[in-house]
């Protein structure tokens, strides 16, 4: 497993506190996300109303289902499935990278949303390029030949090589 990456911890804390528009807790990335209430939050304020009902504190089993419910909620916004993380990931610090990739995954995919006008986090997404060619645009290109795509052995044959089996000769 790939060690953790503290700078893209940092972005990613920096994102939801913007988002949030109030400052994170002091404290280790995993310890601050551990109870999913900071991510339900994130998720609310991206997608109003999206996590209707979540536990502020109890039990770690009350906890972890905030966590559960986060990530549903991130399924449901966009956030492809090889992206989220499992809920033990982040509860029981399993697979941090994880839990970043998939906070980073929901950061460009806010991109996707035009009800969003919120900040957004990691590369900008790609649009539809739709190129429109005419009926001789596209025969022209059918019926030429680019320079050397037919490729040029500059006159190597295997002539003198003889057939299978043979040893080489140097």
């Amino acid at each position: 497993m790939a060690p953790r990456n503290p700078e893209q911890e940092q972005e990613i804390l920096e994102w939801i506190s913007a988002v949030l528009g109030e400052p994170m807790p002091e404290g280790d990335f995993a310890d601050i996300l551990k109870n999913g209430v900071i991510l339900c939050r994130l998720m609310n304020k991206i997608a109003p109303n999206s996590i209707p009902k979540f536990k502020e504190k109890g039990p770690a089993f009350l906890l972890m289902e905030n966590v559960q419910s986060f990530l549903a909620a991130a399924k449901k916004y966009g956030v492809p499935d090889e992206e989220v993380f499992q809920t033990p990931d982040l509860f029981e610090a399993r697979n941090i990278r994880q839990v970043t990739l998939c906070l980073y995954s929901l950061g460009r995919t806010t991109q996707k949303h035009p009800e969003y006008d919120g900040p957004t986090i990691g590369p900008k997404m790609a649009t539809e390029n739709k190129r429109n060619f005419s009926e001789e645009q596209i025969l022209a290109g059918r019926n030429s030949q680019i320079g050397l795509q037919a490729g040029s052995n500059k006159g190597a044959s295997q002539a003198g090589h003889g057939g299978m089996g043979n040893t080489r000769h140097m």
